[in-house]
């Protein structure tokens, strides 16, 4: 996924209120939108070198929006929103190799009144459901976690995920690593364990998980290779 305008420099003052940041461009402070619920725990240091998007909308309140924010000298993509869009053209172009020459792709799908999948594909007459989780922590050099704060709608997709084998769907989960050069990728049980026993009981019951890392530039953010998942 390539931006369409040249991200903006600046440095991080503080993120609050969950959707705002004060950033400091050259010497002009300016409050801009974070696209994140999370915690964005281990990013928002005083100080971080952060890339902001301005938009010229006259509608919108905040000119600015957090895009990358600079940790331990790794460019992390934080924008949440972007997430599903990284996955569809991956999808697109064949570089998920599990999920290769898809012959339907469909964004956004219900699965029942209370649950949305984020894609439905068709493949050889299977039927597959697609769950995208945005993975944006690291607590080492080689290592991506998720989640970063405890997450009670995640351990409900992992539920409905089992739920979809049952009725004959295959399931799949893709933790999209947005951050530089991460090797590995495991839950982070410590922080929510019963997000972690819940991924245990849907792995047995045939919910496939993947972890995929992703380039990222100042340019573009875009799916680069797979990484392995490991298990405590």
């Amino acid at each position: 996924m390539k931006f369409t305008k040249s991200l903006i420099k600046g440095k991080l003052i503080r993120r609050y209120k969950r959707f705002f940041t004060d950033v400091k461009i050259n010497k002009k402070i300016v409050t801009a939108h974070c696209p994140n619920t999370g915690s964005m725990k281990g990013l928002i240091e005083e100080g971080n070198e952060v890339y902001l998007r301005k938009n010229n909308d006259p509608k919108r309140k905040l000119k600015y929006g957090l895009e990358i924010i600079k940790a331990d000298k790794r460019l992390v993509g934080v924008n949440t929103h972007l997430a599903n869009k990284i996955v569809n053209h991956g999808l697109e172009n064949n570089l998920i190799s599990e999920l290769k020459n898809s012959d339907t792709i469909k964004p956004e799908v219900f699965f029942d009144e209370e649950t949305r999948f984020d894609f439905l594909l068709e493949k050889n007459n299977q039927k597959i459901y697609l769950e995208v989780k945005n993975v944006t922590l690291f607590r080492d050099k080689e290592t991506a976690e998720f989640p970063d704060a405890i997450t009670s709608r995640g351990s409900k997709h992992l539920l409905a995920l089992i739920d979809a084998i049952k009725r004959g769907y295959k399931s799949y989960l893709i933790f999209l690593v947005q951050i530089q050069d991460m090797k590995k990728f495991k839950i982070a049980s410590d922080i929510d364990n019963e997000y972690y026993k819940n991924y245990l009981i849907a792995k047995k019951s045939g919910v496939n998980f993947l972890a995929y890392r992703c380039k990222i530039s100042l340019k573009e953010i875009y799916i680069e290779k797979k990484i392995k998942i490991i298990d405590e």
